[in-house]
């Protein structure tokens, strides 16, 4: 099943506060709603909302990706030049020239992570002057069945502002994040029980 993905920007932290509690109350899961920002103080002072995870805010796995895709170019080169030239021969064989590759792979990879933690996401790329202006950037995951969930909402917030739709994230991954969520609470809260009772 495919979700929507709604942007909303504002530059009020209280009122995003409020719509988040209204969502939750209307049955849409915490994982679902996140607000980014360049004033993550104020939004963990916010009890309802969840400040997207630095790791995504930035473009790691994106340019993590764009690097492995240049590392597995630079594979083919370093094997294609190895057989080409004939190399390999009897006494050492393909191994150093396959670890070659690899080392090739795993350092394109990295480069293209590190590079990425120094960029915002590509997919908030389009936010970026507003979240330099001071605003915070307020986005939902939907399934087509909560989308009136959403406008009743909305009708208690005048003041913000809907900049895009999209194809959100896929319905087993949010599934499963509420699974994972549910697993850590309940294990979590066991574990502190137990050490509370001895």
């Amino acid at each position: 099943m495919k979700t929507l993905r709604h942007y909303f920007i504002s530059d009020d932290l209280d009122d995003l506060d409020l719509l988040d509690d209204q969502l939750e109350d209307a049955g849409i899961d915490s994982h679902r709603i996140h607000v980014l920002s360049n004033d993550s103080v104020g939004v963990a002072n916010h009890i309802h909302l969840h400040a997207v995870q630095s790791i995504f805010a930035r473009d790691v796995v994106h340019s993590s990706e764009v690097g492995a895709a240049i590392g597995l170019a630079g594979v083919c080169l370093v094997l294609s030049v190895t057989y080409f030239l004939d190399l390999p021969d009897a006494t050492i064989g393909w191994t150093p020239y396959i670890f070659l590759s690899l080392v090739v792979l795993g350092f394109c990879t990295w480069e293209g992570g590190f590079v990425g933690m120094q960029k915002l996401n590509h997919h908030f790329k389009r936010f970026e002057s507003a979240l330099e202006e001071g605003k915070h950037v307020f986005m939902v995951d939907l399934d087509p069945s909560q989308e009136i969930s959403l406008s009743i909402a909305l009708q208690d917030h005048p003041k913000l502002l809907e900049t895009a739709t999209e194809v959100g994230r896929p319905h087993w991954i949010l599934a499963s994040l509420l699974w994972l969520s549910v697993f850590i609470d309940r294990n979590l809260f066991i574990s502190a029980k137990q050490k509370h009772l001895d």
